[in-house]
Formats: structure tokens, sequence, C-alpha cells
């Protein structure tokens, strides 16, 4: 991470009721679940996107929930972005991601966007892909499978047993980058569940 003043935690998703609970979600989910840690709630409203202001280590970090439907992430983030003058190497972007298991937590650094239109969208606006990202698992229907259906699809009894425990080591990933750097984070938490 670089020397912006301030650093940004998105999570992404899709705004509305009628996603809320869904796979493609998750990236909301943590965002909340880090703001909650710091007796936040993400009740500010700017540039598309729905936020809360923390201090986390020695960072002053913007929590984003943007609200401009997921494969168009990007903007509300690159107006947070550029009148706060933060680098992209300032960023961490928290979102589903079909390749790993239902709650696997991988993070990484400076990679392409994998498939994901949300990601897609956050690279191409910036024009560079130098963030770190938080992937969190929401499993593969299998091959054939409506993929679509899937990530817009509501989790599972057996994954909501499950998803508050992924949701908080999630979140605890995004802290520990934050207050320990990112190797340290991808050390702990890059570990097969």
């Amino acid at each position: 991470m670089s020397d912006s003043r301030f650093k940004i935690v998105a999570g992404l998703g899709n705004p509305g009721d009628g996603y809320a609970q869904t796979r493609h979600n998750i990236g909301f989910l943590v965002v909340e679940a880090i703001a909650s840690k710091f007796s936040l709630s993400l009740d500010k409203s700017r540039f598309d996107s729905q936020y809360a202001k923390a201090k986390i280590g020695a960072n002053e970090v913007f929590l984003i929930k943007p609200l401009s439907y997921m494969n168009n992430s990007g903007f509300p983030l690159q107006k947070f972005a550029s009148y706060y003058k933060i680098d992209i190497n300032d960023i961490i972007v928290i979102h589903d991601d079909m390749d790993l298991s239902f709650g696997q937590i991988k993070i990484v650094k400076s990679r392409g966007h994998g498939g994901h239109n949300g990601v897609r969208s956050i690279l191409e606006v910036f024009g560079q892909k130098d963030c770190v990202r938080i992937r969190v698992g929401v499993g593969h229907p299998g091959s054939g499978k409506d993929i679509t259906g899937h990530v817009l699809g509501r989790f599972s009894p057996d994954e909501i047993a499950v998803l508050d425990q992924c949701v908080n080591a999630a979140s605890e990933a995004c802290i520990c980058a934050l207050e320990k750097g990112v190797t340290i984070a991808m050390n702990r938490f890059n570990t097969v569940r």
C-alpha cells in the first residue's frame, strides 16, 4: 500500500432488497461486518455509494458499498479515489468468487479480474490492476449449470450455517491487511480451510 492519506475498502454487490441475501452480495456483507466491528454503520451517501469512515490501525479508511450495480462498480470508486486523491494501491476490494469453495478466503494483489464483472469494471475504470482483492468463495454450481442463477441465488441452508463465520473471517483478513500489511494477511488467511 502507498501513502495516500486515506484508504478505501469496497465491498461489491448489487443494491436493493432483492439482492440482499445473494452470493453476489457477500462483499456488502463483509464491509458491513467491518463497519459493525468499529460500531459504525454505512449511513452516509456520496458518489453513488453508501459509506462510513473508520480509523483502522494507523489508517483512515472509507468503507464503501458502491450502489451502481455490480457491473459498474468502478465508477463510484473512481470518483471517491479521485476526490480524495487515493491511489489504486490503497484500495481493497472484497468480492464473491466462484473459483473458491464456499467460505474460503484468498487475498491477491495486482491480478486480473478472473471473469468477475465488478472487478473488471474497477480495473477498466482505473486503467490498472494494482488494488488488493479479498476473494470470498461462494462455490461453483458445476459445469453447464446456470452461473448467473448461482451468484444471484440466495444462500443455501448449509451456506447460511457457516455464513457468519465466513463473513467474519473475510472482515478479519481485511482488518489484518490494513493493520499489519498485505503480506502478513496473505500468509495468515490464504490457507485452504
